[in-house]
C-alpha cells in the first residue's frame, strides 16, 4: 500500500525537487472565509489577517511560495458565495476583529464583546463558517468599534485621507449601504422608492437636480451610517496591507481572484454602462442542461470602447478595478471565467440561457436579430453545422478579429499590470470548461497562463489538453479546484470501472513510461484508491507546468466538496481548515515529487539520483 501521509516535511528537499522539475510557483488554494481560527477565537468566518491566518501564511511559507485566494468583495447578507461580491469594496468580514480589543487599535473594541462574539457562534470550531450568524454579529462588534474610533483622535487624519483617495468607489458604496437600510434591504430591484433605485443613472437636468437633493437628503440622514461603512473599508485596508507585508516576508505571494460578476451593489451604481435586458450567464454544460442564468449584469459593448478603441466610460472603471487589484495584490490576479471577458454568453432577461431563447455570444453572432451589431466574427467565419453554443462555431479569424476579441485583455488587464509594474504573467486566466476558438486565439496570442484541471481529462482522447503529457509549460496544473470532488473522492469513483482503466491505462503511459510491469500498475490503479488518489497528484508535479495549484481540502486530505456548482445551501462556501491543521495529516508530498522525479526516465533518474533518495 502507497501511504499518501506526510512523514516528515523536508522542505529544503521539496523546494529542490521543484525546482528540479521545472516548478515556478507552487500554490496553495484556500478562500479567505476558509482560513482557520485559533481556539477561543473562533468568529464563525475566516480571515487571512487573524493570527491563524498568519500561522497558516507561516505554515505553507515552507513548502508553497504563493496563496492563490478567493475574491474578496462584500458579500450579500442572504448569499455567501464570494463570486457575487462587490467589485471594489472588500468583504469586511475579513477584519479581525481580536486585533482590535489591542493596544495596536487602542482597544476600540471590548474584549467582553469580542468574547461574546465567540461565545454565541453557533459552529464554534466545527470546521464550518457560520455565515448568517457571523454577518450579523461581525456588524455589531464593528459599530461599536466605530462608536469608540470616532470618539478619539487615533488615526483620524488617515481615516479622511482614506476615504477622499477611494470617493470614486467608496461614495457610492457607502450610500447605497444607506439606502438599503432606507428601504429595508439589500436587494435594490425590489426597492419601493424608485429614486433611489436610479440615483446613480439621471436621464435629464430635472432628474439630476431632484437626484443630487436626495443623494444629499440621505447623506444626512445616514451620515453616521455612511462613515461606518468607509471605516469598515479603512479598517480593513490596514489590516489586508499588514498581511500581505508579513506574507512577502515570509516569501509568500497572493494572488487574488477576480470574480466575472458584478454584485447588486455595482449594478446599482454603474447601471447606465451595463447592455439593458440581458445577463451574463453560462450555456447548456456539464453542471446544467438548461444552461446557468447567473443574473449578473453585461458591460455595455459601446460603453466599454469608443468608436476610435479608446477606453469609454466602462472600460476606463474596469481598468480602475484591476489597477486597484494589481496594486494591492502583486502576487498576480487570477481572472474567473476568462471566456467572460472575451467571448460572453448572455441570454435575455426573463428567458433561459439557451439558444432556442434567444441566447448567445455577445461578440460572434453576426446572424443574432439584436447582438449583430456587436459581432466581431462575421456569418461566413461560422460553421453553420454547429449551433450557437458550441465552442467550434466561430471557425475563421483574422488577425484583426483576433485583436477585436482581445482588446479587453490587452488594454485594460494587461495595460493595468504594466501600470502596476507587472507583466502578464500576473495574469492567470480560469480557461477551464468551456473555451472557445476566439478564447483559444486570443489565449494563444498574448501568451496567458491558463488552467489544466487532470480530473476532468477525457482519457479516451489521446490529445485532451488536461492529460499529462499534452500539458504545456505555460499554465497552472492543478487536480481540482473549488468546484470539484476532492481527488481521493474522485478516485474512490474510478475504482473497478471502464471509465478507471482507460484513465489507469493513461497514467501508465505518462508516468512510468520504462516500467517492466505495467500490466500490474495498471491493475492496482483500478483497484487501490489511495494509490489512484497518489498518482493522480504525482501527475501535476511530471507535466511540463511551470505553475502549480493545489486546493487546501486536497492538501489536508479533506474528503469533502466545497462548491457544487447551480445548487445552493449551507454546504457550498462553507468549508474551513480546521484549527489544528499544523497537527493534520497531509498528503506526502516527498513521495508524490519523487514518482514524478521518476517519471521523467532512467537518464533523469541517474541525473538526479541523489535528490530522488533524499525524497525516501
Amino acid at each position: 500500500m502507497v501511504c499518501l501521509t506526510r512523514k516528515k516535511n523536508d522542505t529544503k528537499t521539496i523546494k529542490e525537487a521543484l525546482k528540479v522539475l521545472g516548478k515556478e510557483n507552487f500554490a496553495l488554494i484556500i478562500h479567505g472565509s476558509s482560513f482557520p481560527s485559533k481556539n477561543g477565537e473562533d468568529v464563525g468566518f475566516g480571515s487571512f489577517n487573524s493570527d491563524a491566518g498568519h500561522a497558516l501564511i507561516d505554515y505553507a511559507s515552507g513548502i508553497f511560495n504563493a496563496l492563490q485566494l478567493g475574491p474578496a468583495g462584500k458579500t450579500k447578507s442572504s448569499d455567501s458565495s464570494p463570486y457575487c461580491g462587490t467589485i471594489f469594496s472588500g468583504n469586511p468580514l475579513f477584519i479581525d476583529l481580536k486585533k482590535l480589543t489591542t493596544k495596536e487599535w487602542h482597544g476600540i473594541l471590548s474584549e467582553e464583546t469580542f468574547d461574546r462574539v465567540v461565545r454565541e457562534n453557533p459552529r464554534q470550531n466545527s470546521g464550518r463558517t457560520s455565515y448568517s450568524y457571523v454577518h450579523k454579529a461581525h456588524s455589531d462588534a464593528m459599530k461599536e468599534a466605530w462608536n469608540n474610533f470616532k470618539d478619539g483622535k487615533f488615526l483620524k487624519k488617515e481615516f479622511e485621507a482614506f476615504k477622499k483617495e477611494n470617493s470614486t468607489w467608496l461614495d457610492n458604496d457607502a450610500l447605497y449601504e444607506a439606502l438599503s437600510i432606507e428601504n429595508g434591504n439589500d436587494y435594490w430591484y425590489i426597492w419601493g422608492n424608485e429614486t433611489d433605485k436610479n440615483l446613480p443613472n439621471p436621464k435629464n437636468d430635472k432628474e439630476k437636480k431632484a437626484y443630487a437633493k436626495r443623494i444629499k437628503e440621505i447623506s444626512e440622514k445616514y451620515s453616521d451610517e455612511i462613515d461606518l461603512y468607509k471605516f469598515c473599508q479603512f479598517v480593513l485596508e490596514k489590516q489586508n496591507e499588514e498581511t500581505k507585508e508579513f506574507a512577502l516576508k515570509k516569501g509568500i505571494k497572493m494572488i487574488a481572484d477576480r470574480q466575472v460578476a458584478f454584485s447588486d451593489r455595482d449594478a446599482w451604481a454603474y447601471q447606465s454602462l451595463f447592455l439593458d435586458g440581458w445577463y451574463l450567464g453560462c450555456p447548456p454544460d456539464y453542471f446544467s442542461k438548461d444552461g446557468q442564468a447567473w443574473g449578473f449584469p453585461v458591460m455595455d459593448p459601446e460603453k466599454m470602447f469608443n468608436p476610435d478603441g479608446t477606453l469609454g466610460e466602462g472600460g476606463q472603471l474596469m481598468k480602475n478595478l484591476y489597477k486597484k487589484m494589481f496594486r494591492e495584490n502583486p502576487g498576480g490576479v487570477r481572472i474567473d471565467h476568462i471566456v467572460g471577458l472575451i467571448d460572453p454568453w448572455v441570454y435575455k432577461a426573463g428567458k433561459k440561457p439557451m439558444p432556442k431563447e434567444g441566447a448567445g455570444r455577445l461578440y460572434s453572432s453576426p446572424e443574432h436579430p439584436e447582438l449583430s451589431k456587436y459581432a466581431i466574427a462575421r456569418e461566413e467565419d461560422l460553421d453553420w453545422t454547429l449551433e450557437a453554443d458550441k465552442e467550434k462555431r466561430v471557425k475563421t479569424l483574422s488577425d484583426k478579429q483576433i485583436k477585436l476579441y482581445g482588446r479587453f485583455i490587452e488594454k485594460i488587464v494587461i495595460g493595468a499590470a504594466k501600470e502596476c509594474g507587472l507583466d502578464k504573467n500576473a495574469i492567470v486566466c480560469e480557461d477551464l470548461g468551456t473555451l472557445t476558438n476566439p478564447v483559444a486565439a486570443v489565449m494563444e496570442k498574448y501568451e496567458l497562463q491558463g488552467m489544466r484541471l487532470t480530473q476532468f481529462v477525457l482519457p479516451e482522447k489521446a490529445d485532451h489538453p488536461y492529460r499529462c503529457k499534452n500539458i504545456t509549460e505555460n499554465v497552472w496544473n492543478m487536480v481540482g479546484t473549488h468546484d470539484n470532488n476532492p481527488i481521493a473522492v474522485w478516485a474512490e469513483s474510478m475504482i473497478n470501472t471502464h471509465e478507471g482503466y482507460l484513465h489507469a491505462k493513461n497514467l501508465v503511459e505518462d508516468l512510468f513510461p520504462e516500467a517492466d510491469n505495467k500490466d500490474d500498475i495498471i491493475v492496482r490503479l483500478t483497484q487501490d484508491k489511495e494509490y489512484l488518489t497518489f498518482v493522480k497528484l504525482a501527475e501535476i508535479f511530471a507535466s511540463k507546468a511551470k505553475n502549480v495549484q493545489i486546493f487546501f481540502t486536497d492538501y489536508f486530505r479533506i474528503n469533502e466538496t466545497y462548491n457544487t456548482p447551480g445548487t445552493s445551501g449551507d454546504q457550498n462556501w462553507s468549508l474551513r481548515l480546521p484549527n489544528n491543521f499544523e497537527d493534520m495529516e497531509t498528503i506526502d508530498l516527498e513521495g508524490i515529487l519523487k514518482l514524478a522525479l521518476e517519471s521523467r526516465g532512467s537518464e533523469f533518474i541517474s541525473k538526479h539520483k541523489a535528490l530522488i533518495e533524499k525524497l525516501g
